[in-house]
């Protein structure tokens, strides 16, 4: 991707111009366009195609969160990245199910916001901070599913998990008993990036804590 076009939806003019202020000075970034509600948001993404719609939560019209809904459904190829103030539970989880792609709060540093748009642009995933320990616990609960889960099938001790290197990795040394921070010095990745894998493992695993990933592990042979 040579340039990252950008939407912007929030019903503050300042907050909007001070993310464009933000981005202006970096190459490869472009704000092609504007929204003060979710449904201007969509109006826009029908004219101008954008790769990221950056969004707030509380706007009027249309909220971010169902029209995070809406552009996954008519849109699937953009990009959603939340950019809030609030890290209530609740934001996050609605945010997550309506299919966004990343989760920000508006206190964030520069360093973070670029980070989480770039990883966001290019197919990931970034949720800041306590937001990933509000995913998984959640996830571990029960309560988050994505728009293409099926959240009530669980899968046979016979299904067969195709394991990555990284995830294999990732594997050996929870199994160690090691720390986020102590497989992220081993992997030399972030204890962020760290939990992110775990937490992936877990999923795929259909595993809820440390036991249950022991006896999975066990059945199937995985190491």
């Amino acid at each position: 991707m040579d340039t990252i076009n950008i939407i912007l939806a929030d019903d503050h003019e300042l907050v909007r111009d001070g993310i464009k202020s933000l981005l202006s000075s970096e190459n490869g970034i472009k704000v092609i366009d504007e929204a003060s509600n979710g449904q201007e948001a969509l109006d826009s993404i029908a004219k101008k195609q954008p790769d990221v719609l950056i969004i707030d939560i509380r706007m009027p019209v249309l909220n971010g969160i169902d029209a995070v809904r809406q552009v996954n459904q008519k849109y699937p190829s953009v990009k959603t990245l939340m950019l809030s103030m609030h890290d209530s539970e609740e934001y996050v989880v609605q945010s997550i199910q309506a299919g966004a792609d990343g989760y920000l709060l508006k206190g964030s540093s520069k360093a973070e916001f670029l980070k989480a748009l770039n990883s966001v642009a290019s197919g990931g995933k970034y949720f800041t901070g306590d937001i990933s320990s509000i995913l998984i616990k959640n996830f571990v609960n029960g309560n988050v599913s994505t728009p293409t889960q099926e959240t009530n099938k669980k899968p046979s001790p016979t299904v067969q998990f195709n394991l990555t290197r990284r995830e294999k990795q990732i594997l050996d040394l929870v199994l160690e008993g090691k720390s986020n921070k102590e497989i992220g010095d081993d992997l030399n990745i972030s204890k962020r990036t760290a939990e992110v894998h775990r937490f992936n493992l877990m999923k795929k695993l259909d595993v809820k804590n440390f036991t249950e990933l022991v006896t999975k592990v066990e059945e199937l042979d995985l190491v």
